[in-house]
């Protein structure tokens, strides 16, 4: 049988339960990491080769939006290599529309976009429906830097203003991801040091300050204070070449897959600090895990269920629980004895497109509020037909099918390929009984 899912646009997934899963799977990039890594690149305004691109259509898309913004980003040698770089021609500030409000990503581009062009004009970003994730803060950085922010029903523009002088100072009320890349990359752009309070501090942004090092950037990351100063000089005859990481958050979801089924498997090609807080949840509920150098081992076969509550809490705290792992961690926990509570406060609108899906398959789960849930496991689900409303609530789907009676059949494929090139397919590799139905 193959071991590969064709690469069609289906509209169903098909998951029966089976065998415990087993083998050998490597993950691909992260699509959360190579976004930012994508915008760092055309914000240089020089060329940088990416390695390990993953072919998820959220990462797609935004290459193919600088495409149309005035670079280029050709595969090199292969789909998961590119160089990007800006092309000798008249640039289009104001070329992206549909496409760039299809993905939340987009933001990203206003940087660099501000380089090329001294402005930035973009619909309001799309994305997963997981609640209110507004720009206000990321408004704020670039007023910071002298920049003017229009905004109407249609999107936003930003406009540079008069060139800074001197270090930029500001504090972030929150631990915003986007409003901390914001704020470093308009730094490198405008070719001033930045000090920014309260960052945060996710492998994600790290994988930005560590790029910018390799460059010649002086970063300090601390848990109070992210410092970056630009390099003196940079020789414009080297082409940098930067590492998309292995995507934490596919481990994740997979090492959740291999559990439920009590399987044992190796996952590959993921950092293992990354998926800590991961590792630390399954060990609780009594899944023995272990990290080895960019592999993470799940040992199901040796499970023995502690009846231990767990307390999934998402939070931005550095080192704390990405609020990506908590899904599929929920499907997961379904089946182990405990009350659990799962909380995840940065996307207030994630467990109302989770839960009715899983009270589709008899799942039994109280909703505390918009972002806090709790049940009582084990529970036995129910295959039905269920819907991916977005990319986490897909992957958890798939974790819950993998266990329920009969069959599971699993809408909004396109959702999940936004964030997985194809994760059905490393399912497959690992013995799941599962396959993508064309009409």
């Amino acid at each position: 049988m193959s071991t590969h899912v064709p690469a069609v646009m289906s509209q169903v997934i098909a998951i029966r339960p089976g065998r415990p899963l087993t083998g050998a799977v490597t993950v691909d990039g992260s699509k959360n990491a190579a976004l930012p890594l994508v915008a760092a690149a055309a914000a240089l305004l020089r060329p940088v080769r990416l390695d390990n691109v993953p072919a998820s259509s959220d990462v797609q898309t935004l290459l193919d939006l600088l495409r149309q913004a005035g670079w280029n980003t050709d595969p090199v040698g292969d789909d998961h290599t590119v160089l990007v770089l800006p092309r000798e021609m008249a640039p289009t500030p104001d070329g992206l529309g549909e496409a760039a409000s299809s993905i939340r990503a987009s933001y990203y581009l206003v940087p660099a976009l501000i380089a090329l062009c001294g402005r930035a004009r973009l619909p309001w970003p799309g994305g997963c429906r997981i609640g209110d994730r507004g720009m206000e803060q990321h408004f704020k950085v670039y007023e910071a830097f002298g920049d003017r922010v229009r905004v109407d029903d249609n999107g936003y523009v930003v406009e540079a203003g008069k060139t800074v002088r001197g270090t930029v100072s500001l504090v972030l009320p929150f631990r915003s991801r986007g409003a901390t890349i914001a704020a470093v990359l308009r730094a490198v752009v405008a070719g001033t040091p930045l000090r920014l309070g309260q960052p945060n501090l996710s492998p994600e942004v790290l994988g930005v300050l560590n790029a910018l090092t390799a460059v010649g950037y002086q970063c300090r990351a601390g848990e109070r204070i992210l410092t970056l100063v630009p390099p003196s000089s940079v020789p414009e005859e080297d082409v940098p070449v930067w590492k998309v990481p292995g995507d934490k958050i596919e481990a994740g979801t997979l090492a959740c897959a291999v559990a439920a089924t009590g399987g044992t498997a190796r996952i590959e090609g993921v950092h293992a600090p990354d998926v800590a807080p991961l590792v630390g949840a399954l060990q609780r509920m009594g899944i023995p895990t272990t990290n080895e150098p960019e592999t993470l081992v799940v040992h199901g076969r040796d499970t023995q269920p502690t009846g231990r509550p767990l307390r999934a809490m998402a939070t931005l705290a550095p080192g704390g629980l990405d609020a990506d792992f908590e899904p599929p961690l929920l499907g997961l926990a379904l089946g182990f004895p405990g009350t659990h509570l799962f909380s995840d406060p940065i996307n207030p609108g994630r467990h109302s497109n989770l839960i009715p899906q899983l009270v589709r398959m008899g799942g039994k789960i109280t909703e505390l509020s918009s972002t806090e849930c709790r049940f009582t496991g084990p529970q036995r689900l129910t295959g039905a037909g269920v819907e991916a409303t977005d990319i986490r609530t897909g992957s958890a789907l798939m974790v819950a099918g993998l266990t329920a009676r009969g069959v599971t059949t699993l809408g909004g494929v396109d959702q999940i390929r936004r964030g997985h090139a194809d994760l059905p397919g490393k399912l497959l590799a690992l013995g799941a009984d599962i396959c993508e139905v064309t009409p």
